[in-house]
Protein backbone atom coordinates (compact mmCIF):
# COMPACT_ATOMS: atom_id res chain seq x y z
CA UNK A 1 0.00 0.00 0.00
CA UNK A 2 1.57 3.26 -1.11
CA UNK A 3 1.56 6.31 1.13
CA UNK A 4 0.71 9.55 -0.63
CA UNK A 5 1.05 11.85 2.38
CA UNK A 6 0.87 11.90 6.13
CA UNK A 7 -2.88 12.31 5.74
CA UNK A 8 -3.77 9.11 3.96
CA UNK A 9 -2.76 5.89 2.35
CA UNK A 10 -4.08 5.03 -1.07
CA UNK A 11 -4.71 2.32 -3.56
CA UNK A 12 -6.93 1.84 -6.58
CA UNK A 13 -8.76 -1.04 -8.17
CA UNK A 14 -9.84 -1.22 -11.83
CA UNK A 15 -13.57 -0.79 -12.24
CA UNK A 16 -15.74 -3.37 -13.97
CA UNK A 17 -18.62 -2.81 -16.33
CA UNK A 18 -21.02 -5.29 -14.73
CA UNK A 19 -21.63 -7.45 -11.71
CA UNK A 20 -19.83 -10.76 -11.56
CA UNK A 21 -22.58 -13.35 -10.98
CA UNK A 22 -20.16 -15.47 -8.93
CA UNK A 23 -19.54 -12.87 -6.22
CA UNK A 24 -20.90 -13.63 -2.75
CA UNK A 25 -19.11 -10.89 -0.80
CA UNK A 26 -21.44 -8.27 0.65
CA UNK A 27 -20.70 -5.02 2.47
CA UNK A 28 -23.00 -3.97 5.29
CA UNK A 29 -23.90 -0.29 5.12
CA UNK A 30 -26.65 1.99 6.36
CA UNK A 31 -29.73 1.78 4.16
CA UNK A 32 -29.85 5.57 3.84
CA UNK A 33 -26.23 5.64 2.59
CA UNK A 34 -26.94 2.88 0.06
CA UNK A 35 -29.93 4.91 -1.11
CA UNK A 36 -27.65 7.92 -1.71
CA UNK A 37 -25.18 5.70 -3.58
CA UNK A 38 -28.00 4.25 -5.66
CA UNK A 39 -29.28 7.70 -6.55
CA UNK A 40 -25.81 8.77 -7.64
CA UNK A 41 -25.73 11.49 -4.99
CA UNK A 42 -22.42 10.17 -3.68
CA UNK A 43 -19.84 7.59 -4.67
CA UNK A 44 -17.98 7.29 -1.37
CA UNK A 45 -18.50 5.39 1.84
CA UNK A 46 -16.69 6.09 5.09
CA UNK A 47 -15.92 3.16 7.35
CA UNK A 48 -14.23 2.84 10.72
CA UNK A 49 -14.98 -0.83 11.24
CA UNK A 50 -17.13 -2.72 13.71
CA UNK A 51 -16.23 -4.45 16.95
CA UNK A 52 -16.38 -7.86 15.26
CA UNK A 53 -13.95 -7.09 12.43
CA UNK A 54 -11.26 -9.39 13.82
CA UNK A 55 -7.73 -8.79 15.07
CA UNK A 56 -6.62 -6.90 11.97
CA UNK A 57 -9.56 -4.51 12.07
CA UNK A 58 -11.39 -3.34 8.97
CA UNK A 59 -9.67 -4.16 5.68
CA UNK A 60 -10.53 -3.29 2.09
CA UNK A 61 -10.01 -6.81 0.84
CA UNK A 62 -12.87 -7.16 -1.65
CA UNK A 63 -12.65 -5.39 -5.04
CA UNK A 64 -16.35 -5.99 -5.78
CA UNK A 65 -19.34 -6.75 -3.61
CA UNK A 66 -23.06 -6.47 -3.03
CA UNK A 67 -24.38 -3.60 -0.90
CA UNK A 68 -26.12 -5.08 2.16
CA UNK A 69 -28.55 -2.53 3.69
CA UNK A 70 -28.96 -2.18 7.45
CA UNK A 71 -31.60 -0.13 9.22
CA UNK A 72 -31.74 1.43 12.68
CA UNK A 73 -33.39 4.64 13.82
CA UNK A 74 -30.15 6.52 14.65
CA UNK A 75 -29.36 6.72 10.93
CA UNK A 76 -31.89 9.51 10.50
CA UNK A 77 -30.17 11.62 13.16
CA UNK A 78 -26.69 11.13 11.69
CA UNK A 79 -27.21 12.41 8.15
CA UNK A 80 -28.03 15.68 6.41
CA UNK A 81 -31.58 17.02 6.42
CA UNK A 82 -32.45 15.83 2.92
CA UNK A 83 -31.14 12.35 3.61
CA UNK A 84 -33.05 12.26 6.90
CA UNK A 85 -36.28 12.81 4.98
CA UNK A 86 -35.38 9.95 2.65
CA UNK A 87 -34.60 7.77 5.66
CA UNK A 88 -38.21 7.97 6.83
CA UNK A 89 -39.39 6.76 3.42
CA UNK A 90 -36.78 3.98 3.37
CA UNK A 91 -37.83 2.81 6.84
CA UNK A 92 -41.47 2.60 5.77
CA UNK A 93 -40.58 0.50 2.71
CA UNK A 94 -37.88 -1.69 4.28
CA UNK A 95 -38.41 -5.46 3.82
CA UNK A 96 -39.37 -7.70 6.77
CA UNK A 97 -36.67 -8.85 9.18
CA UNK A 98 -36.39 -12.29 7.58
CA UNK A 99 -35.60 -10.83 4.14
CA UNK A 100 -32.35 -9.42 2.73
CA UNK A 101 -33.09 -7.27 -0.31
CA UNK A 102 -30.16 -6.56 -2.63
CA UNK A 103 -30.49 -3.81 -5.24
CA UNK A 104 -26.92 -2.66 -5.86
CA UNK A 105 -23.51 -4.08 -6.71
CA UNK A 106 -20.29 -2.07 -6.31
CA UNK A 107 -16.71 -2.15 -7.51
CA UNK A 108 -13.94 -0.26 -5.72
CA UNK A 109 -12.46 2.49 -7.90
CA UNK A 110 -10.11 3.79 -5.19
CA UNK A 111 -9.75 3.83 -1.44
CA UNK A 112 -7.80 5.72 1.19
CA UNK A 113 -7.02 5.18 4.83
CA UNK A 114 -7.33 8.69 6.24
CA UNK A 115 -4.94 9.21 9.09
CA UNK A 116 -5.84 12.71 10.22
CA UNK A 117 -9.20 14.30 10.85
CA UNK A 118 -8.60 17.25 8.52
CA UNK A 119 -8.38 14.89 5.54
CA UNK A 120 -11.66 13.24 6.48
CA UNK A 121 -13.41 16.60 6.84
CA UNK A 122 -12.26 17.70 3.37
CA UNK A 123 -14.76 15.20 1.96
CA UNK A 124 -17.64 17.30 3.31
CA UNK A 125 -20.31 17.62 0.63
CA UNK A 126 -19.35 14.33 -1.00
CA UNK A 127 -21.38 12.20 1.43
CA UNK A 128 -24.47 12.52 3.61
CA UNK A 129 -22.89 12.09 7.06
CA UNK A 130 -23.00 15.07 9.42
CA UNK A 131 -19.63 16.56 10.38
CA UNK A 132 -19.94 15.52 14.02
CA UNK A 133 -20.51 11.91 12.93
CA UNK A 134 -17.32 11.99 10.86
CA UNK A 135 -15.38 13.38 13.83
CA UNK A 136 -16.84 10.79 16.19
CA UNK A 137 -16.12 7.86 13.88
CA UNK A 138 -12.60 9.10 13.16
CA UNK A 139 -11.74 9.20 16.86
CA UNK A 140 -13.56 6.01 17.91
CA UNK A 141 -11.55 3.01 19.07
CA UNK A 142 -7.91 2.45 19.89
CA UNK A 143 -6.57 4.01 16.69
CA UNK A 144 -7.63 7.28 15.10
CA UNK A 145 -8.44 7.14 11.41
CA UNK A 146 -11.14 6.19 8.94
CA UNK A 147 -11.34 4.52 5.53
CA UNK A 148 -12.86 6.26 2.50
CA UNK A 149 -13.89 4.06 -0.43
CA UNK A 150 -14.87 5.42 -3.86
CA UNK A 151 -17.29 3.03 -5.55
CA UNK A 152 -18.73 2.47 -9.00
CA UNK A 153 -22.27 1.40 -8.18
CA UNK A 154 -24.53 -0.69 -10.44
CA UNK A 155 -28.29 -1.12 -10.09
CA UNK A 156 -29.96 -4.47 -10.65
CA UNK A 157 -32.91 -4.58 -13.08
CA UNK A 158 -35.00 -6.01 -10.23
CA UNK A 159 -34.16 -6.33 -6.52
CA UNK A 160 -33.10 -9.78 -5.34
CA UNK A 161 -34.62 -11.10 -2.10
CA UNK A 162 -32.64 -13.63 -0.06
CA UNK A 163 -33.26 -15.16 3.37
CA UNK A 164 -31.81 -13.10 6.22
CA UNK A 165 -29.62 -15.56 8.10
CA UNK A 166 -28.51 -15.30 11.73
CA UNK A 167 -24.84 -15.41 10.74
CA UNK A 168 -25.27 -12.14 8.84
CA UNK A 169 -25.72 -10.29 12.14
CA UNK A 170 -23.12 -8.58 14.31
CA UNK A 171 -20.98 -5.47 14.02
CA UNK A 172 -18.90 -6.49 11.02
CA UNK A 173 -18.54 -4.93 7.59
CA UNK A 174 -18.04 -7.96 5.35
CA UNK A 175 -20.48 -10.83 4.87
CA UNK A 176 -20.14 -13.95 2.75
CA UNK A 177 -23.60 -14.63 1.38
CA UNK A 178 -24.86 -18.18 1.77
CA UNK A 179 -25.92 -18.24 -1.88
CA UNK A 180 -24.90 -16.46 -5.04
CA UNK A 181 -27.48 -13.84 -6.05
CA UNK A 182 -28.85 -14.48 -9.52
CA UNK A 183 -28.85 -11.35 -11.65
CA UNK A 184 -28.42 -10.17 -15.20
CA UNK A 185 -27.91 -6.78 -16.78
CA UNK A 186 -26.87 -4.44 -13.93
CA UNK A 187 -26.41 -0.86 -15.10
CA UNK A 188 -24.23 1.92 -13.62
CA UNK A 189 -26.20 4.46 -11.61
CA UNK A 190 -24.00 7.21 -13.08
CA UNK A 191 -22.76 7.57 -16.63
CA UNK A 192 -19.00 7.58 -17.19
CA UNK A 193 -18.64 11.37 -17.23
CA UNK A 194 -20.67 11.92 -14.06
CA UNK A 195 -18.78 9.18 -12.26
CA UNK A 196 -15.36 10.46 -13.32
CA UNK A 197 -16.33 13.97 -12.18
CA UNK A 198 -17.17 12.71 -8.70
CA UNK A 199 -14.07 10.51 -8.58
CA UNK A 200 -11.92 13.50 -9.55
CA UNK A 201 -13.47 15.53 -6.72
CA UNK A 202 -12.62 12.71 -4.31
CA UNK A 203 -9.00 12.72 -5.47
CA UNK A 204 -8.68 16.51 -5.34
CA UNK A 205 -10.03 16.63 -1.79
CA UNK A 206 -7.41 14.18 -0.56
CA UNK A 207 -4.34 14.84 -2.73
Amino acid sequence: MATTSSACSSTSTPTRDAADPGVRAAFKEWAVVIDALGRGEQIIILRKGGIHEGRGGFQVDQPEFWLFPTLFHQQGDSVTAGAAERFREIADEFPPEDTLRLEYFATVADWRKLENEEAALRLDGQHIWKEDVVRERFSWGREQGIFALALRVHRLPQPVDLPMLKEYGGCKSWIDLDETPATEGPTPVLDDLAFETKLDAFHKALD
